[in-house]
């Protein structure tokens, strides 16, 4: 039996692989532990799971109008860098206290990495995004080089400063949580195991109303996710008008955690904070999306097209992989109407080329093992 501690940031997207990893190697009758904020690893992990409360910084809100590179630089400043130093505290005492044999780091919860190299603990990376491996930032060697002396003095303040790699891959194991088949022959090292999503059961969402759904129509998901509440009203309106006028042949569910729209449930449009997202995907035809990594590898495995409609970070880099792929139609959030997100929803409909890409990579994740994989790749490292 070897033991094994997640380290994971306050992100639901990065936590619920981890989460399907760690109940697959407890079925094997390992020992696993979390270090991160308790509420959210509890709601998600369950109330069984043993945790290390680690300190995060407070919400941080980012500016709506900031996009590329200047959003990208202050998720970096603002947000990876001081959850690394927040959390190395509480990753450093879970270390001590729980002893694993692995730590296994998400690729964004940098103290993990850090903390580990330091204590001399083998260590793991998850990388619940595939952006990561699209070496995005070729093009923008300065923003590159501001990143790693970023990098260079976390890890002079938290970490061991003799070493020199990348604390985002770990030399040892990365865990990619997706296949090549979306993300195209990815500049992915030796160490890097493509092995599909991983998901499991995940706590109920409200009561949704199955029985509002129409067997004799599409069904269209339309979800941002958690984190663009800030600026997705325009987008969600926008949709809103795209589908009403499709309702002949489509009902949609808007997932809209911000309120940002008037609530309604009518039949043809239902619009909601929450949903299951899952089990809902089994029964959807289309989703339209910003492109999150979780969301587009959910609707995928799944074998759904999208429209996806990428904001800032990873998103764009995501998107493109959907339409490298042929599983999906790209339209630009900020600009897009009515018309254009509608056209866009006919195209994946209506042309089967879109959903034969989506069963393809569909047909590549189930294949690639999830977590089940993950879990043996993890019992290698641990020997």
């Amino acid at each position: 039996m070897s033991r094994f501690l997640f380290v994971v940031p306050p992100l639901v997207g990065h936590i619920n692989p981890a989460v399907a990893v760690a109940a697959e190697l407890t079925a094997r009758g390992h020992r696993v532990a979390w270090a991160g904020l308790p509420r959210i690893v509890e709601e998600l992990a369950g109330p069984e799971a043993q945790i290390y409360a680690c300190e995060t910084p407070t919400e941080i809100q980012r500016p709506p109008e900031l996009r590329g590179v200047a959003a990208l630089q202050f998720l970096w400043q603002e947000f990876f860098g001081p959850l690394a130093e927040a959390m190395a505290p509480g990753v450093e005492e879970a270390i001590t206290d729980f002893r694993p044999d692995v730590v296994v780091a998400d690729q964004q919860t940098l103290a993990g990495a850090l903390v580990a190299e330091r204590m001399g603990v083998p260590w793991a990376t998850s990388a619940t995004t595939s952006a990561e491996f699209a070496d995005a930032l070729a093009s923008m060697p300065k923003v590159d080089e501001w990143i790693r002396d970023l990098l260079t003095g976390l890890r002079a303040r938290i970490g061991d400063p003799g070493l020199t790699h990348d604390p985002r891959f770990s030399p040892d194991l990365v865990l990619a949580f997706t296949t090549t088949a979306l993300t195209g022959e990815a500049a992915a090292g030796p160490q890097v195991r493509f092995v599909g999503p991983a998901l499991t059961r995940r706590p109920a969402a409200d009561t949704f109303p199955w029985e509002w759904l129409d067997p004799d129509r599409h069904t269209v998901l339309v979800s941002l996710g958690t984190a663009n509440t800030d600026v997705g009203a325009r987008f969600l309106t926008e949709c809103t008008a795209a589908v009403r006028e499709r309702a002949d042949r489509v009902q949609t569910v808007i997932v809209d955690p911000g309120g940002v729209l008037d609530p309604a449930h009518d039949a043809d449009l239902l619009i909601v904070p929450r949903v299951p997202q899952l089990p809902l995907l089994e029964r959807t035809q289309a989703v339209i999306s910003h492109s999150g990594h979780n969301t587009v590898a959910e609707s995928l495995w799944h074998g759904v097209p999208l429209v996806v409609a990428p904001i800032r970070d990873d998103q764009p880099v995501v998107a493109a992989q959907v339409t490298g792929a042929g599983a999906g139609v790209r339209v630009r959030f900020g600009r897009s109407n009515r018309a254009v997100i509608g056209a866009a929803l006919d195209s994946v409909l209506d042309e089967p080329q879109y959903r034969e890409a989506a069963i393809r990579v569909r047909d590549s994740f189930r294949t690639a093992g999830g977590a089940a994989a993950a879990a043996a790749h993890l019992e290698k490292l641990a020997v």
